[in-house]
């Protein structure tokens, strides 16, 4: 297993680009609600990474044995569980989405997603929601030099399984850098105590994708779209991680990123 330890200089342009990839977030938020396209939200996703000076990951990206991705961002909309194509379906009040963004900067990537409540949700997909958002900060938490990559996926997998959640199990974080995809591969269920050991300017997304129903998953036609197996619900939320001297720092933050939630912060003012 190859790792790349990000020097200082590495860490300012991962801060760069990751900062960036949160800001075309912040610029769609106003636009998703009921009405608007997923192919609409790509365009002014596009526009955004124009006016930075960045451009997008995923448009042409084509690892081995895939088509060429068609689009500047992905957009999972309900049952879908990643890597969903923007469409010309408007979204509906109630729709769950997630956009997730990947940019790169002066040779540096940057990786981050959020989910999106269009209008007005169901309790259980709000509930759904929030907390993967949470599961992706109980991993984020564990991150600390001489911790475990299974410290990262245990923590995940408990929190959403005590829930009544499934963790799927087909597709992982990354590590990240001048490379959109490379080691260490970053599982979210997992042993405590295994795994990689993490050690200062290592670089790589945490980014949970967790069902209302069961694990199990399929591919669509399209060759890139994946959908839960049984039409649950799925949600995921993604940041880009650097593990530091004495722990670990969120890259992907920006204005408009949401804020930690309350058992973060109030293990921060405890530190």
């Amino acid at each position: 297993m190859t790792i790349t330890y990000k020097d200082e200089a590495g860490v300012a342009g991962m801060r760069v680009a990751c900062r960036l990839a949160s800001e075309v977030l912040d610029h769609l938020t106003p636009h998703i609600k009921p009405g608007i396209t997923t192919r609409e939200i790509d365009r002014l996703a596009a526009e955004c990474m124009k006016a930075q000076g960045s451009i997008s990951a995923t448009l042409g990206y084509q690892p081995a044995g895939y088509p060429p991705y068609p689009a500047s961002l992905c957009t999972s909309v309900n049952h879908v569980v990643c890597h969903g194509i923007p469409n010309d379906k408007p979204l509906k009040k109630g729709d769950i989405v997630n956009v997730d963004v990947t940019v790169i900067k002066d040779g540096w990537y940057g990786d981050t997603s959020r989910m999106f409540i269009v209008g007005e949700a169901s309790i259980a997909a709000k509930r759904l929601c929030a907390l993967t958002y949470e599961a992706m900060w109980h991993g984020i938490v564990q991150v600390k030099p001489g911790a475990r990559l299974g410290d990262v996926g245990w923590a995940i997998q408990k929190f959403a399984e005590s829930n009544g959640f499934s963790v799927v199990r087909e597709f992982c974080g990354h590590g990240i850098g001048q490379v959109f995809h490379e080691e260490p591969q970053v599982l979210h269920y997992g042993k405590p105590g295994t795994g990689e050991e993490l050690k200062p300017g290592m670089t790589f997304t945490i980014e949970p994708m967790i069902n209302t129903g069961r694990r199990e998953v399929r591919e669509l036609g399209d060759g890139w779209t994946i959908v839960t197996k049984d039409h649950s619900l799925s949600a995921q939320w993604e940041h880009t991680v650097l593990v530091t001297p004495t722990g670990y720092e969120v890259l992907t933050l920006s204005a408009g990123s949401p804020p930690p939630p309350a058992f973060v912060q109030a293990e921060s003012a405890l530190a």
